[in-house]
């Protein structure tokens, strides 16, 4: 249902990243289909300080992000960890940002990488769902700027969930 709702906002609203002149392209979205097996028990591991990084960008400018802390997993049999940032300066804690490079980056899948948005917990346990991993909007469109996962956030897994690259 979310899939729907997110193809009828890029389709309708005024704001969409995706040009009018694109639209019949690229929508509907591609996705791999929703595997349980890529929702994941994970542990948030706060960093002692949130050290300050320049991500870089898609317009080659850099973002200030911080590392919120490191989320700590297992998929596919294997222990593996990504990277939680948030922009830099922020006070309250609202949203997670978790930019990652896989295995399937650059062939099925956006080739700057894609997002998962998480919300945070008071616990300190998550769930990190893949399926609901995303594109940047410079997917669809090189007016918008987007950070590029670092290199501490690239699996050498291959995640077949979430969305897949728009066509060319």
């Amino acid at each position: 249902a979310a899939r729907a709702v997110k193809d009828q906002a890029f389709r309708e609203a005024p704001d969409s990243p995706i040009p009018p002149d694109k639209r019949n392209v690229v929508l509907p979205l591609a996705y791999f289909p929703v595997d349980p097996n890529y929702a994941v028990p994970a542990v948030l591991r706060l960093a002692e300080e949130r050290p300050v990084f320049e991500m870089l960008t898609s317009s080659g400018e850099p973002r200030r992000m911080q590392l919120v802390g490191v989320l700590e997993f297992t998929l596919q049999g294997e222990t593996r960890s990504l990277g939680a940032f948030v922009p830099d300066g922020t006070e309250q804690i609202t949203n997670l940002f978790v930019p990652f490079a896989d295995q399937t980056t650059g062939k099925e899948t956006y080739a700057a990488g894609r997002y998962l948005d998480i919300d945070p917990t008071t616990t300190g346990y998550y769930t990190i769902d893949f399926n609901r991993a995303y594109n940047p909007y410079c997917a669809y469109n090189a007016t918008f700027e987007c950070p590029f996962p670092p290199s501490s956030n690239r699996l050498t897994a291959a995640v077949r969930a979430g969305e897949k690259a728009p066509p060319a």
